[in-house]
C-alpha cells in the first residue's frame, strides 16, 4: 500500500508541530516533505534577545539539520509555485506533490511599502533586521525614539509594547535614558484590545517609565532628511531612532497560486478545519485569515487541528474538535518581569482575554515554553 504523501510548506511553529505529530503517529508509514528556505528556526521572541544584546545570534538558532524524525524529510529550498488543485509545489530543489498540502509560509514583511522606512529607519520584525540592530543600538545616545507600526495587521501584537519596555531598560543600563524620549505608535486604542487588564498593565508600565503611547495611529511614511515620522492623521513626529513594524503581506507565491486574491487578503479557510476551498489543501498560521493574531502559538494550535484531521482521515476515526482560536502570549515588562495574556478568539461572539500578572513563575514558564518545543521539535 502506497504511503500517504504530505507536503508542508514552511517550517515555523505550524509546520514543525504538524510534522512532529504526524511523525509520532505514523512513523515511517507516512511520507512527509517539509520545505523551508531557511536553514534554521528562531523563536520570534528571541529576536529581541539578540537585538538588545542578551544573546548572540548563534545562541537562538535551531538548525533544521537537527530535525530527524521518522517519515519526515526536510528540504531547504525556496517555493517558486503552488498548484493547489494538484496539491503540488515547485521549489528550487524540485517538484513535490502530495495527497495533502499544508501551506504554512507565514506572513512576509515588506519595509519598502512604507516610504522612507528603508532609507531612514530600522525594522525589527525580520531576523536580519533585528539582528542588525544589535550593532546599531549601542551607538544611539540621545533624542526621540519611536517604535512605530505601519500596517493594521502584524505579528505578535504585544511586541511593539515589549520592545519599548526593553528599550527603556537597555537605555537605563547604559545611563542614556534621561536623554531619550520613547514613543509607541499603535493602530489600537489600547495595546491589547481583547484583554483590558493586559492593556491597563502595559499602560501603567508606560506611565511609570515615561513612555508615550500614541493610540489609533499608523506611521504612514518617514522623511529621512528631516528625521520625522508622518502619521496617517498628518501629524509629524521627530525621531533620532525609528524602530518600525513593517507592513505585512501574503507571500507572493501564495497570491499567484490563487489561494489568496491579493497581497493583503489572507488565505480564506474553513474556521473549524482550516481547509481552503481546495480539497486536501490547508492554510496554517500567519498566512490564513481565520481571525486569530499572527503569533506562533496560534499557528501551533492550528497545526494540531490539521494533524488531528489527517489522522482521522487515515485511521477512519471521528472528525476532531473544531479550531477554537485560543492561545497564550508572554508579555515581557522589562525589569526581568514576564506576564501572560490568555486569549480566545473564536469560541464566543467576540475575542476575550485574561491577564496573568508578572511573576517569577511566568519567567520560568516562558523559558519552559521555549525549551520544551526545542526538545520536541529538534531533540535538544
Amino acid at each position: 500500500m502506497a504511503k500517504t504523501r504530505v507536503v508542508v510548506l514552511g517550517a515555523g511553529f505550524g509546520g514543525l508541530e504538524l510534522t512532529t505529530i504526524l511523525s509520532a503517529e505514523f512513523g515511517e508509514a507516512i511520507d512527509i516533505t517539509l520545505v523551508d528556505k531557511a536553514d534554521a528556526f528562531v523563536f520570534g521572541f528571541s529576536k529581541l534577545d539578540v537585538m538588545f544584546g542578551r544573546h548572540l545570534p548563534a545562541d537562538v538558532r535551531h538548525p533544521y539539520r537537527d530535525l530527524v524524525k521518522a517519515g519526515v524529510r526536510f528540504v531547504q529550498s525556496s517555493v517558486r509555485a503552488i498548484d493547489p488543485e494538484a496539491r503540488r509545489a515547485t521549489t528550487d530543489a524540485g517538484m513535490f506533490e502530495g495527497d495533502v498540502l499544508v501551506v504554512a509560509l507565514g506572513a512576509d514583511v515588506d519595509p519598502s511599502l512604507t516610504p522612507g522606512l528603508v532609507e531612514g529607519g530600522h525594522e525589527f520584525y525580520s531576523f536580519d533586521g533585528a539582528f542588525a540592530l544589535r550593532d546599531v543600538l549601542p551607538h544611539f545616545e540621545r533624542g526621540p525614539a519611536i517604535i512605530g507600526v505601519t500596517g493594521k495587521s502584524f505579528k505578535c501584537p504585544p511586541a511593539p509594547s515589549v520592545t519599548a519596555l526593553l528599550l527603556h531598560d537597555y537605555l537605563v543600563a547604559r545611563g542614556r535614558r534621561d536623554a531619550v524620549d520613547i514613543s509607541v505608535v499603535m493602530p489600537f486604542g489600547v495595546p491589547i484590545p481583547p484583554s483590558p487588564e493586559t492593556s491597563q498593565a502595559i499602560l501603567a508600565a508606560f506611565a511609570e517609565r515615561g513612555i508615550n503611547y500614541v493610540k489609533d495611529s499608523l506611521v504612514q511614511s518617514l522623511d529621512p532628511v528631516r528625521k520625522v515620522a508622518v502619521l496617517n492623521s498628518g501629524t509629524e513626529m521627530p525621531y533620532a531612532l525609528f524602530l518600525g513594524v513593517p507592513i505585512h503581506r501574503v507571500p507572493q507565491v501564495v497570491v499567484e497560486s490563487g489561494l489568496s486574491s491579493d497581497p493583503f487578503n489572507w488565505v480564506p479557510v474553513n474556521k473549524q478545519t482550516l481547509e481552503t476551498r481546495f480539497p486536501g489543501v490547508y492554510a496554517v498560521g500567519d498566512v490564513n485569515g481565520v481571525g486569530t493574531p499572527k503569533a506562533g502559538v496560534f499557528a501551533e494550535g492550528a497545526a494540531r487541528v490539521v494533524a488531528a484531521s489527517i489522522v482521522a482521515q487515515l485511521r477512519g476515526g471521528p472528525s476532531p474538535a473544531a479550531y477554537n482560536g485560543a492561545g497564550s502570549c508572554y508579555v515581557e515588562f522589562g525589569h526581568d518581569q514576564v506576564g501572560r495574556v490568555d486569549v480566545d478568539f473564536l469560541s464566543g461572539p467576540k475575542p476575550t482575554g485574561t491577564f496573568q500578572a508578572p511573576s517569577a513563575a511566568l519567567v520560568a514558564e516562558k523559558g519552559l515554553f521555549r525549551s520544551s518545543r526545542a526538545q520536541r521539535w529538534f531533540g535538544h
